[in-house]
């Protein structure tokens, strides 16, 4: 391997050194248990049943002939739940609506909570539930979203989405530029799919409410659920000690809500497992996008001007943005730079964050717009890039704590064979295939969050790590592992990290690339401060000596600076001219992500988000009916994904990232792998036939379609 990462291992063997999950032979000896499998005694459970109307109201509920039937316990709807509030200001802003489940009679999209049947067994609360008659009175619903839907109106400035960013003046740039691209790219519905289904199991505990729940953060949801119960926060306990997946989905949801509800009315246990389909409706989706690039050059190439337009949906009741047009914020200037969003409110439920939230779909448009511009202008599409590349933040003005991407198409082009390219498209033939390659930038945020940690030197010569972070399949626990062990001077094999308790107190969760970051800066700040202690010497008592920190104050001192991950992704595809196939014969992706904790862990990150890549380029694609407004085919069957045949040997690398600002090195790289992925295959299918495909995913219909339109003209 040619390329290191920042910060040789250490003298403990820690950071930076390969090592297996700490907790890896419990799941494959199925000695960890997850959310929906930990046994109590006097389980009830319940099933949700959700609406089939798009929009309208619940006339009636018919729950006598269910409450009749075996097992049943009780049946929750809008005329007898415990009522809840979602008038507040949580972690990340205002709840979503879909929260205060069965609190009126009106249903604003296909798949909102109507009723829960709780049940002795799982199977008699599904019966039950199936066999609910729920009647409506139905009104005319709006699911259809497309470019310039008449609803479109600009979102509200949150902390989280800037909706506009405007220098100099776009269109008198553009009237000025000697080469113009101007293009609309579509990318569709897509969901999250989680191998582990959302469960919660909600207790109440000597008059403490106890819940125990596959989340990405359990300070998160303890939080919320006291807010909407109005409880005392310290009389709320979440646990999440495994998660099997999440990808932003797994936040707080109604099922949560309901298992709390019933375990009230009940005074026992109640578990609450969603569905597969019901997964499709509950716990959030990538929206889909609209977008509009337009980008005006000089002939050598130089950006006169930018402008990335990005539409997308949202539900009717709650507000969120698919911030597609951010990316062009970080990775190129121009003269004039205009970003834009805008959304469309329809009757369907409220979208999400989604691995990489608005930098995945948003790549896709932007690289592709590059790789057009490059085609116009008869320049290499890496050559084009590093023309473009900026000093500074294109839109802020801040200096970059580091910035490597040119080193990621270097060291990426260097391996993938770059420099042979023919860069003519469609020439490249074996028998039937059309073959092409493609490349595109990548880049997410490096952000932070305060965190407190607790490090304990036990008598025994271990130490016990306690921060309430989330392992959502990532390797955070053992991350958090090394990073203990080198701040302590001491071998792996002597920490011990409990995670995923909110009782350990207030951490940043795991989204947005910042739960390790975060995560390491207080086990570091605690670890070192151990040390001091321990340095005095004094012998450790039967209790051990615990050392404790909380960086609140660290993180909002934080020099300003762009702080981001970059990567560059190369792709070769094969195109079969008969059926219009698309094979993805291989990918590279290089990153520039900081300090690697742990090479093992992290490649895999790289990997996977990768091939999420390729199955948003090539398969991915939910298709909603707009006469009833629900989801056609939600369900593993129906929603295609990339299967083991569809993947071809990957790789992924890095190259050296040093930020000597930062405490503790670290990049976020959970999200960064998906960015430019499906780009890259775009432009790699151009580059293999001659058209291209501006709409997601390239399926083989349309392929077939393209081409024939490309003969036709």
């Amino acid at each position: 391997m040619t390329t290191t990462t920042q910060g040789a291992a250490r003298a403990t063997g820690a950071v930076g050194t390969a090592h297996t999950r700490v907790e890896g032979r419990d799941k494959v000896t199925g000695a960890a248990r997850y959310a929906g499998e930990i046994p109590y005694d006097e389980l009830a459970h319940g099933w949700l049943v959700l609406s089939t109307v798009a929009r309208g109201r619940v006339r009636t509920v018919e729950s006598d002939p269910v409450l009749a039937m075996p097992g049943v316990l009780a049946v929750l709807h809008h005329a007898n739940a415990p009522r809840v509030t979602t008038d507040y200001i949580g972690i990340v802003g205002r709840p979503d609506p879909a929260l205060g489940i069965f609190q009126d009679d009106r249903v604003p999209y296909v798949g909102w909570p109507v009723a829960l049947v709780v049940a002795e067994t799982s199977e008699q609360a599904r019966e039950a539930a199936e066999a609910l008659v729920v009647r409506y009175d139905e009104e005319p619903h709006d699911v259809e979203f497309f470019a310039g839907h008449p609803g479109l109106y600009t979102p509200q400035d949150s902390p989280l989405v800037q909706a506009e960013a405007v220098k100099g003046d776009v269109e008198a740039e553009l009237a000025a530029s000697d080469v113009v691209v101007d293009a609309e790219y579509a990318t569709p519905e897509a969901y999250h799919c989680p191998l582990e289904p959302h469960a919660a199991t909600a207790r109440w505990d000597s008059g403490r409410l106890d819940v125990v729940d596959s989340n990405q953060s359990t300070v998160w949801v303890a939080g919320e659920l006291a807010q909407l119960f109005s409880l005392d926060p310290a009389s709320v306990r979440v646990r999440s000690e495994h998660v099997g997946g999440g990808f932003g989905s797994k936040g707080v949801r109604p099922h949560q809500v309901a298992a709390v509800m019933a375990a009230t009315v009940l005074h026992r246990p109640v578990r609450v497992v969603l569905t597969r389909r019901q997964m499709f409706s509950l716990v959030g989706y990538r929206s889909p996008t609209a977008q509009r690039i337009r980008l005006g050059a000089d002939p050598d190439g130089r950006l006169r001007a930018f402008d990335h337009q990005a539409q997308s949906l949202t539900s009717t009741v709650h507000e969120f943005v698919e911030s597609s047009a951010v990316l062009g914020r970080v990775l190129y200037d121009a003269d004039a730079h205009r970003t834009t969003h805008r959304l469309v409110r329809l009757d369907v439920p409220t979208p999400t964050w989604m691995r990489a939230p608005g930098e995945a779909p948003g790549s896709f448009a932007l690289e592709s717009a590059l790789d057009e511009l490059a085609e116009k202008c008869g320049l290499d599409p890496i050559a084009l890039r590093a023309r473009n590349e900026p000093g500074a933040g294109p839109v802020s003005g801040l200096p970059f704590s580091s910035r490597n991407v040119l080193a990621c198409f270097e060291e990426g082009a260097r391996r993938f064979g770059w420099a042979d390219r023919d860069p003519r498209p469609g020439v490249r033939r074996e028998g039937r295939w059309l073959l092409g390659t493609g490349t595109a930038a990548a880049t997410y945020p490096s952000g932070v969050g305060p965190s407190t940690a607790a490090v304990t030197a036990e008598a025994d010569g271990t130490f016990t790590v306690r921060i309430n972070a989330a392992d959502i399949g990532t390797g955070a626990r053992t991350a958090l592992t090394l990073i203990a062990a080198e701040a302590l001077a001491a071998e792996p094999g002597r920490v011990r990290v409990h995670i995923g308790d909110s009782d350990l107190g207030p951490a940043m969760f795991a989204g947005g690339s910042m739960g390790t970051r975060s995560w390491a800066w207080a086990v570091t700040a605690a670890a070192g401060e151990l040390r001091e202690r321990l340095a005095l010497g004094g012998g450790i008592p039967p209790e051990g000596i615990t050392a404790r920190s909380d960086t609140t104050e660290a993180v909002g001192g934080l020099a300003k600076k762009e702080r981001h991950s970059f990567g560059a992704q190369f792709a070769e595809v094969a195109v079969d001219t008969t059926t219009g196939e698309v094979r993805v014969r291989r990918m590279l992706g290089i990153f520039a992500a900081g300090r690697i904790v742990n090479p093992l862990t992290a490649r895999s990150q790289f990997l996977g988000g990768m091939v999420w890549g390729l199955s948003m380029a090539l398969h991915e694609e939910a298709v909603r009916d707009h006469s009833s407004g629900g989801l056609v085919g939600a369900d593993f069957a129906g929603y295609h994904f990339a299967a083991n045949a569809d993947v071809p040997l990957l790789e992924a690398d890095w190259v050296e990232d040093p930020d000597p600002d930062d405490p503790v090195g670290i990049k976020g790289i959970g999200e960064i792998g998906v960015v430019g992925g499906a780009a890259a295959i775009a432009n790699a299918v151009w580059h293999a036939t001659g058209v291209r495909h501006r709409q997601l995913p390239i399926r083989p219909d349309r392929v077939l379609l393209a081409a024939e339109g490309s003969r036709s003209a």
